[in-house]
């Protein structure tokens, strides 16, 4: 990707175009087309050592007033026209993301996203619905979908009946928000169907960490076993 698409901002050398996809991408992973997220969950993911928040700050005021994304405060939700122009994006011929700022939440999100948008809500498009008939919209049809999405991960991974959390979250996707994602796999536990459980993730990656569930009582839960 030619230099001229770089952000000059104090020699940081953050590819706008590469950016701008990237928080995109991390908004939507994380469920910002849902509710609001806050600031520092997707700088985490965007910004490397060697870069500063500053240096996105061009970025941000871009894609809010192109309406893609709107700021409240130390706030993020991510638009409509927002997954349009990240769609738009990761099918542009030149789109790639260079050298080692590639992590696992980016591999992942991908593989989501070409699963979830163009799998499921264009299937939905050709099947005359629309794209709210995807999403996830009472507990009954939660429970169904994340036992499913447990199985398949246990049975894939071979998992040992012991599926991180953060994997049936990622899963699922924008198909329901971060807070009834949380509510409705604890209330799973309360049914007896799932007992949740602690400790960490494989290699305590923040990403990881913070898609887990952390309740008031009990902590950072980190895994599902079914009952």
């Amino acid at each position: 990707m030619s230099t001229k698409n770089k952000v000059q901002s104090k020699g940081s050398g953050v590819n706008e175009h590469q950016a701008k996809t990237r928080l995109l991408l991390a908004l939507w992973d994380i469920g910002a087309s849902k509710e609001e997220v806050m600031k520092s969950q997707v700088t985490r993911r965007i910004v490397s050592k060697s870069q500063k928040v500053a240096d996105y700050q061009g970025i941000f005021d871009q894609l809010e007033k192109d309406g893609a994304i709107a700021i409240n405060k130390n706030k993020f939700k991510l638009s409509d026209k927002g997954k349009e122009i990240l769609g738009e994006s990761l099918k542009h011929p030149e789109v790639k993301f260079e050298g080692s700022i590639v992590g696992t939440w980016v591999a992942n999100a991908l593989v989501r996203w070409i699963s979830q948008m163009d799998g499921g809500v264009n299937s939905a498009a050709t099947n005359g619905k629309s794209a709210d008939s995807y999403a996830i919209a009472s507990y009954d049809k939660f429970k169904h979908i994340a036992l499913d999405v447990y199985d398949q991960l246990n049975r894939d991974y071979n998992l040992d009946n012991l599926v991180p959390i953060y994997r049936i979250r990622r899963e699922i996707g924008d198909r329901v928000s971060r807070s009834q994602f949380n509510e409705w796999l604890m209330e799973m536990q309360a049914n007896d169907i799932l007992q949740l459980q602690g400790g960490s993730v494989e290699d305590s990656a923040p990403d990881k960490i913070e898609d887990s569930i952390t309740t008031e009582l009990d902590g950072l839960r980190c895994y599902a076993r079914l009952l």
